[in-house]
Order: structure tokens, then C-alpha cells, then sequence
């Protein structure tokens, strides 16, 4: 094997690797957001409430996110370009780069994933800590707040964890939209120097890698904080 053209397109990496973490950091907190207010939706006495997070649930689990990229990406991004006004905003510059319909995609499969294992870790938490909170005049929301969400959050550290790692490896598809990620700097590399395998390992160690550091900052949360199960 062959890695002398890391010298010249090393620097294409790292900027890949940026883009890559940018779009999980980006992806990953939206969604996450997203989720919460999922989760607590799955669980609202509103049949509305609970029928459209449901309904939403359904849609993103029951799709490929590859899809729903390109839903977005072709079908907004076309629909956003046959309006003048908008092409003549300052929106423009935004709207027509790829990077941030791949990140709203992302950030909707998170929602829609995630979404569903916080319901579980709210369902999780013992019902006696709520009422005894409402026995202490909390209200509805700061028990939500201050009791309900952060117990249901340090239950579900290591399913976190785990949806973080998924959604790393997702961001792979951003180069299917011409997205310069570590992907995509791999295969232009593979496409200039005719090197097929050394540039697709490289980017299988940095992924690896990068999933490793993942795994390490949720296990020294999980060590720091007092997870306790439900049961």
C-alpha cells in the first residue's frame, strides 16, 4: 500500500474531518431538541399531540434517511430556487449549499430516533419521584424541568451514546449531495490518484476513531454522573 498522497491531500482531509464533526455537532444538538419535545409528546394527554409526534415518528423511522436527503435537498432546493426573491436574499448562500439540508435531514432522523427513546426513558422514571415533587409544589413544568427530564437523561446515557455513534456514520451520506466530508474527501482523492483502498482505510481508522472519542466522553459521563435504572 501506498500513502504518499497523503502529503499532498492530507490537508483535503482535515478539512473533510471539520465539515464531518460540524455536521454531527450541528445534527446531533437540533435533533436532540427535536427529540426531547418528541418524547414528551409521545406522552401528552392531547390524542393530537400524541398522534401527530406518533405520526412523525413513523414517517422518519419508516423512510432511508438517504431519501429524505434527497427530498430535501432536490425537492426544497429546487422549490427555493424558483423564487427570485429568495435567490436576491441573503438566505441564498445558505440555501443553495447542500451542507444544510443534509444537516436538517440529520437532525429530523434524530428527532424521529431519539424521540422514541427518550419516551421510554420518561416512561422509565419511577412515578413516585414526580408526585413527590408535586407534593412540593412544583409545577408541571419545573418537575418536568428539574426532575423528570434530567432522571430520564441519565438513564438513557448509554442508548445516547449509542444513537451519537449511528448518527456519526450517517453523516456519511452528506457526500451523496456533493458535501466535501471526510467521505467525500476520500473519494475525490480516489478519483485523482486512482488509489482505491488506502483512501477508503483512512477513512474507515478516522470514523473509527472518532466513534471511539464518542464513546469515551459518554463513559466518562456515565462514570461522573449517578446513573440509577428505574428498577
Amino acid at each position: 500500500m501506498n500513502f504518499q498522497w497523503l502529503q499532498d491531500y492530507g490537508p483535503m482531509l482535515w478539512r473533510g474531518i471539520a465539515v464531518t464533526v460540524q455536521l454531527l455537532l450541528l445534527s446531533g444538538g437540533l435533533g436532540f431538541a427535536l427529540a426531547v419535545a418528541v418524547g414528551f409528546a409521545r406522552l401528552s394527554r392531547q390524542p393530537f399531540l400524541a398522534w401527530l409526534s406518533l405520526s412523525f415518528t413513523n414517517l422518519i423511522r419508516g423512510t432511508p434517511l438517504l431519501v429524505q436527503i434527497y427530498v430535501l435537498y432536490y425537492g426544497l432546493g429546487s422549490l427555493f430556487a424558483g423564487f427570485p426573491a429568495l435567490r436576491d436574499s441573503l438566505l441564498w448562500p445558505y440555501l443553495r449549499e447542500g451542507f444544510w439540508y443534509v444537516a436538517l435531514a440529520l437532525a429530523l432522523s434524530v428527532a424521529g430516533y431519539v424521540g422514541e427513546v427518550v419516551r421510554g426513558g420518561l416512561a422509565a422514571v419511577p412515578k413516585g419521584e414526580l408526585e413527590a415533587a408535586r407534593a412540593l409544589g412544583m409545577s408541571r413544568l419545573t418537575t418536568a424541568r428539574r426532575i423528570w427530564l434530567p432522571r430520564a437523561l441519565l438513564i438513557l446515557l448509554p442508548s445516547l451514546a449509542g444513537e451519537t455513534v449511528l448518527l456519526l456514520k450517517s453523516t456519511a451520506l452528506a457526500s451523496t449531495v456533493a458535501v466535501m466530508d471526510v467521505l467525500g474527501a476520500a473519494n475525490l482523492v480516489r478519483a485523482q490518484t486512482l488509489r482505491t483502498y488506502e483512501p477508503l482505510l483512512t477513512v474507515a481508522l478516522i470514523y473509527f476513531a472518532l466513534a471511539w472519542l464518542i464513546e469515551r466522553v459518554f463513559l466518562r459521563l456515565e462514570k461522573r454522573l449517578p446513573v440509577r435504572t428505574a428498577f
